[in-house]
């Protein structure tokens, strides 16, 4: 008798002991949820603002106070236009990619004008029988006069928008088998500055085409894929030792520069090739390692890609769409997406040229 109580209560004192471990492990999960949700607002800020937005996104789920966070941290770029330009008169049509509309805007402005170069929304301008050289924006209207310069089909870019202190112009052209000439200005000067430069490349390979300005450098692209490099701030241009992106087999065909494309974001530049109904090609540069690398996903960044100036974009709020895929202004093109098994297509009108703008 006296056996089965001691094994009675020794029963009873193991259920009370494993109750108390169970509940002690439900409390640990419980304190450690909230150690997360009473995180100072301060610091949930800093972690929140350095997510993608599909992360932030899918962090403002978890509870109304992370919602609130990330909503005061989500930071949501807009993709570029597409500029149509008319066969005949002054109406030009833009195409807004994030919501598939058209509008259309009248500008004579634009009568006489060749577009060189196009960022942040600005147009840069040049007038050939006057040698005119100004900025212009579509959508403000507002006009921006430069000196005057004699600007053949040469390359031409600028770093930022003309309203900023620190935008720069920037132009280079082969003179000579060895010598390319790059010019520069400002919106505030009162004249071009050109220096002739040594250069160390072949005659067809110093003809420069793509151009973007990264990191405070302005990097130009040869028809050959060699890479040159300007530095506004010390004046030096200097040819970067790296092989060229591998072309396609196929892509030395008729007008085959028309399907070179290149772009930076965040510091890094991607060059793109496209071969007709094929999808496009696209490299990377790999500074450290100074060589080109092909890219078998875009991490989500988006290209757009015309003729004059190419851009990137991240953190789209359209994702779906708009995420890991390249658009490219032309007829139409069917692109695989990157990390997809399916087939995305974009559809646009072609005109007589278009600008990503």
């Amino acid at each position: 008798m006296a056996g089965r109580k001691r094994r009675k209560h020794r029963l009873l004192s193991e259920t009370f002991k494993d109750d108390k471990r169970v509940s002690t492990k439900e409390k640990d999960e419980q304190d450690h949820h909230e150690s997360w949700s009473i995180l100072p607002s301060e610091l949930l800020e800093l972690i929140i603002s350095r997510l993608t937005l599909k992360d932030n996104i899918r962090t403002s789920s978890v509870c109304k106070k992370w919602l609130s966070v990330a909503l005061s941290v989500r930071k949501v770029n807009k993709p570029p236009w597409l500029m149509y330009f008319p066969k005949l008169g002054h109406l030009f049509e833009f195409y807004d990619p994030s919501k598939r509309k058209t509008y259309s805007l009248e500008l004579p402005q634009l009568h006489g004008c060749r577009i060189c170069y196009n960022k942040d929304g600005w147009l840069l301008l040049y007038k050939p029988r006057t040698q005119r050289v100004l900025f212009f924006n579509p959508f403000t209207r507002e006009m921006i006069k430069l000196p005057r310069f004699e600007m053949t089909y040469q390359i031409v870019a600028f770093s930022n928008s003309p309203k900023s202190q620190n935008c720069i112009l920037f132009t280079v052209k082969h003179v000579s088998p060895t010598v390319v000439a790059i010019s520069t200005c400002s919106p505030n000067a009162t004249e071009w500055t050109t220096v002739n430069y040594h250069n160390r490349l072949p005659f067809v390979s110093s003809i420069w085409n793509k151009l973007v300005f990264c990191n405070g450098l302005f990097y130009c692209l040869s028809l050959t894929g060699w890479l040159g490099v300007y530095d506004p701030i010390e004046h030096t241009w200097s040819i970067r030792i790296v092989p060229p992106p591998r072309c396609p087999d196929n892509f030395f065909v008729k007008n085959w520069w028309k399907g070179k494309f290149m772009a930076e974001n965040k510091g890094d530049i991607f060059v793109i090739y496209t071969c007709y109904s094929e999808n496009p090609i696209i490299y990377k540069l790999d500074q450290e390692n100074k060589e080109w690398v092909e890219m078998k996903t875009l991490e989500g960044v988006t290209l757009f890609a015309s003729f004059l100036s190419s851009h990137a974009r991240t953190d789209l709020l359209d994702d779906i769409t708009l995420g890991n895929s390249v658009m490219i202004g032309a007829n139409r093109i069917h692109l695989k997406v990157f990390g997809s098994t399916r087939l995305m297509t974009y559809q646009y009108w072609k005109a007589s040229g278009e600008v990503v703008i």
